[in-house]
């Protein structure tokens, strides 16, 4: 006789809506879900822990009274139609979690190196000038406008900002998906991108399935996040309006960061139709359309009326956009999501002994010694 787990039906229901499922999409993998949520019937304990791998819940929430309380580990910054969002998605809350354990590891081997705080963490206010924050921001990542004007791409534009950012000892962790999973795809309407505030290891993460453009404005934004010592989580965008005064002030930095006003200014050209002027200096600064025209409002270019129909017709246009694809170089690709300078921390100390390969592993989100060893070679670690 098949033995059933006595599950709470309520249970069950709050794993597929947690995991953003409906029944039809678990219904060919378990075709009696709609009678196991009724209590009609139970499903087996091997069931029950294919349910729980299918929507990302640890089968022991299963068994509990009444739902969990899954509270957000960071201060959530996000809106959504002047609400904030209530239930995170099971592969936010991952990602999050997978991004706190790397910084804890990393923060705990900065220390073992005799590492010094870096000073610019938690260095501005919210009273601290939005010019001279940006000026900062730029100055102790050497972010070069004409370097990036040179760049024949915003990837490669982007690229080069992380590498900034990199160097100047922020680990910026950029992915598409959870850990290593192609199925787990990361949903940028639920979120952008969160920064993880630590003055030996400060962290942020940009959702890399955004579009590059965009991926670079969040990248600024959750750097003030780091220069203001606030960690937290943030659907930025030069759309939104936020309530919260950090994300007010963190949008404007970021835009300074990326588009100074004086230098605007510097390009502007009479006479110049709005959707010409649009695009250059789009690719001037290697910027979002929607950037620039805030930025143009800011220098009194757009008058409030034509930057919001401008702005609407932009959006428009946005949405119809694709959305960017993976592949690519695989170890490349691996460094990108985890940080190259988390990632070469975390072989060179595997390889000396001092952290288990299986906690490296877990880590990295791989999970063979050959993929290890190589993707230590693509860092320029030897065997």
């Amino acid at each position: 006789m098949t033995t059933r787990v006595q599950i709470r039906g309520e249970l069950l229901r709050w794993a597929r809506e947690r995991a953003r499922l409906s029944v039809s999409d678990l219904e060919a993998k378990f075709p009696r879900l709609q009678q196991w949520e009724l209590g009609e019937t139970a499903p087996t304990l091997k069931q029950l822990e294919a349910y729980a791998k299918a929507t990302y819940a640890p089968i022991g929430y299963f068994f509990l009274p009444i739902p969990p309380n899954e509270p957000l580990p960071i201060p959530d910054f996000r809106t959504l139609r002047g609400r904030q969002i209530v239930r995170p998605s099971p592969n936010l809350l991952d990602t999050i979690y997978a991004c706190q354990e790397r910084q804890s590891w990393y923060r705990e081997h900065a220390q073992g190196a005799g590492d010094r705080p870096l000073p610019f963490v938690g260095s501005a206010m919210l009273a601290s000038p939005v010019i001279a924050t940006a000026a900062a921001i730029r100055g102790a990542l050497s972010f070069d406008l004409d370097e990036r004007r040179n760049c024949s791409t915003w990837t490669e534009a982007l690229r080069l900002f992380i590498g900034q950012a990199d160097s100047a000892g922020v680990m910026v962790m950029c992915s598409g998906v959870v850990l290593n999973n192609n199925r787990r795809c990361l949903d940028p309407e639920e979120f952008r991108g969160f920064a993880l505030a630590d003055s030996l290891a400060p962290l942020l993460f940009i959702n890399g399935a955004d579009s590059k453009a965009a991926q670079m404005f969040t990248l600024a934004h959750e750097l003030a996040h780091i220069w203001l010592g606030a960690s937290g989580l943030s659907d930025a965008t030069v759309a939104s309006h936020p309530e919260s005064d950090v994300e007010t002030w963190c949008n404007r930095v970021a835009a300074e960061v990326l588009a100074p006003l004086e230098v605007v200014r510097a390009e502007l050209r009479a006479g110049e139709e709005t959707a010409t002027l649009v695009a250059r200096l789009a690719r001037r600064f290697k910027v979002s359309s929607l950037v620039v025209l805030l930025r143009l409002l800011d220098v009194g270019r757009l008058t409030p009326d034509a930057f919001r129909s401008a702005y609407d017709a932009e959006i428009e246009r946005i949405a119809q956009l694709p959305r960017p694809s993976g592949g690519g170089d695989f170890y490349l690709t691996t460094a990108a999501r985890v940080s190259k300078r988390f990632a070469r921390a975390l072989v060179e100390s595997t390889l000396e002994g001092r952290t288990l390969y299986r906690d490296a592993f877990r880590l990295l989100g791989i999970a063979k010694t050959d993929t290890f060893h190589e993707l230590g070679r693509s860092l320029q670690f030897g065997n």
